[in-house]
């Protein structure tokens, strides 16, 4: 895979979201060769994904080349491929384009979606984990509409219309939020001839609230503000089933969709040749211990999403969201650079900065320490920390510029059948 040999210590990275980003940003001044894999050459910003399946960003707006990241980082090398086996005994990988041997290895594979099983939701419904995934509900979004403003067919209008989500974390409160306001925003404007109360969007949700990782205040609140919105909330309702056309739920509840959109769970996406003691099947991640380092593995680390780190004040592990990714990387890299020093490594240790979701405009929760926040205020916060945390000054401004032209004109720009999705 023409990477150069080296007498440096191998360090090899699998996975390039906010784990990997983080893990190799601070490995600046390491006397070692990097080398990153991802099945993408782009690291996506996965918390505004909704916004590019509903219109509301474009996909370069959340997206940022892996090499450009790195461009200025002394023996660091990208290679395009998926990492298929670990082989930890001979220090080696097995990837689509070859194999690779290594001194450190660092898995940051992230999540992939959790159908539980279920064959229909997994071959029928919508996940929204990438960018080619959020551009296809854009594009099933739109179309749909435009087959609903040509229909004489009243029950194909409504199935055209209805659009249901399983799910009420803050992906599918965030798209619910979203798909609301298009229709507020864009469908009187843009198709006169569909009543706005057509277009019905139903939020389906297992648990008795909706955020149930944030506080009561936080979930009540998103919920008034969704209901308030016009999203129907279905709370203590699982999905049974979808044929392509129908949903039903576990008590027996029908809705004839022709877009249902699954963000109900995520799972770990670990790397086959690691497993046994070290990997949690029912969730998929690594056992690791205070230094991100795989239980009975030496020199192989997991981060992020995929390691299960338990700790006092996270019995079942850290979040599956991007500060833990974040800080363990940072964490890890320092001590990398401290063992290669002859130094000890440094137990991690989690700053919970908090957790916050927009439910659309002036309206969105948020749960930082002691404190909770409810509307604008909120909503101008979670805005400036998701720029903040955005890779690329264009990117932040291109977003910056996109949701003021919204705010200010009630438009969503990006509302574009570039890519017509064809469901199977």
């Amino acid at each position: 895979m023409n990477i150069p040999t080296t007498d440096k210590p191998r360090i090899v990275v699998i996975g390039g979201g906010f784990a990997g980003i983080s893990f190799i940003r601070n490995l600046k001044k390491v006397n070692a060769q990097v080398v990153l894999f991802d099945r993408h050459n782009y690291h996506t910003f996965q918390p505004l994904l909704y916004q590019v399946s509903t219109a509301g960003l474009e996909p370069d707006s959340i997206a940022y080349p892996l090499r450009k990241i790195f461009r200025k980082h002394k023996d660091f090398h990208f290679r395009l491929a998926e990492v298929e086996a670990i082989d930890p005994e001979k220090k080696q990988l097995t990837t689509s384009i070859g194999p690779l041997s290594f001194d450190y290895l660092v898995i940051a594979t992230g999540t992939r979606t959790n159908f539980f099983g279920n064959e229909s939701i997994k071959t029928h419904s919508m996940p929204m984990k990438t960018v080619p995934q959020a551009l296809n509900i854009r594009s099933l979004m739109l179309q749909n509409i435009e087959k609903a403003d040509i229909t004489d067919d009243p029950e194909e209008r409504r199935s055209l219309l209805n659009f249901v989500i399983a799910g009420a974390g803050p992906t599918g409160v965030e798209l619910a939020g979203a798909l609301a306001e298009f229709r507020k925003s864009i469908l009187k404007n843009d198709y006169p001839l569909i009543e706005t109360n057509d277009m019905q969007v139903h939020l389906v949700e297992g648990s008795s609230r909706v955020l149930s990782p944030m506080s009561e205040h936080a979930s009540k609140k998103a919920q008034k503000f969704l209901e308030g919105m016009g999203v129907i909330v279905h709370l203590n309702t699982m999905v049974k089933s979808y044929d392509g056309n129908t949903v039903v739920t576990a008590d027996g509840k029908l809705f004839k969709t022709a877009t249902f959109i699954w963000a109900a769970g995520v799972t770990g996406a670990p790397v086959q040749g690691i497993d046994g003691n070290a990997l949690v099947a029912r969730q998929n991640r690594y056992k690791v211990d205070s230094f991100n380092q795989i239980e009975g593995f030496q020199n192989i680390f997991a981060l992020g999403d995929v390691a299960l780190m338990k700790t006092h004040a996270f019995p079942n592990g850290h979040p599956q969201v991007a500060q833990p990714a974040i800080q363990q990387g940072r964490r890890l890299a320092l001590n990398i650079i401290r063992e290669l020093a002859g130094k000890e490594m440094k137990p991690f240790k989690y700053t919970d900065k908090g957790t916050m979701a927009t439910i659309g405009r002036n309206r969105a929760v948020a749960d930082i320490k002691n404190m909770r926040f409810a509307g604008t205020f909120a909503w101008f916060l979670w805005m400036v920390v998701h720029l903040f945390f955005l890779i690329g000054f264009r990117n932040r401004v291109v977003t910056f510029f996109n949701w003021t032209y919204n705010y200010i004109n009630y438009d969503k720009a990006a509302r574009l059948i570039i890519r017509p999705f064809k469901k199977a």
